[in-house]
């Protein structure tokens, strides 16, 4: 079964999540009103509307760091994750957890990296060297 998924939630600020969305992560813009938009967030559907964003804390615990709970994310082949991870460093984005791989040589190695959106939203982006990583135990 293919399929995509959908995420709406809250934000502040619908240009300033337009920029960070739109300018800064890449994410093609859909449809919109002027109380909400739509992006292709890598190949899923978020619908950001203006509201106040869901509370979060660093509580999740993955190997040595408690990361943002609860958070959204993407999985990314590791070329595009690395190309991300380059380009918002040269943005000078602010990292919850920096560009790393975690469980090296384990099962399931990733990179990942943790940021913040305009409005505290958190966001983890991935990255495998293949899709049969992704669920490997």
């Amino acid at each position: 079964m293919s399929s995509l998924f959908h995420l709406a939630y809250h934000v502040r600020d619908l240009e300033a999540a337009r920029h960070f969305y739109g300018t800064v992560l890449g994410c093609r813009e859909g449809r919109s009103t002027d109380s909400w938009v739509d992006f292709d967030f890598f190949g899923h559907q978020i619908s950001l509307h203006l509201g106040e964003p869901f509370a979060t804390s660093n509580t999740g615990k993955v190997g040595d760091h408690m990361v943002p709970m609860p958070h959204l994310g993407v999985i990314l082949q590791m070329a595009e994750w690395q190309a991300l991870a380059d380009r918002l460093k040269a943005l000078q984005v602010a990292f919850v957890l920096p560009p790393s791989i975690r469980f090296a040589g384990e099962p399931g190695e990733q990179a990942t990296m943790f940021f913040l959106d305009p409005s505290g939203n958190p966001i983890e982006v991935k990255g495998f060297a293949t899709w049969a990583g992704v669920f490997a135990t």
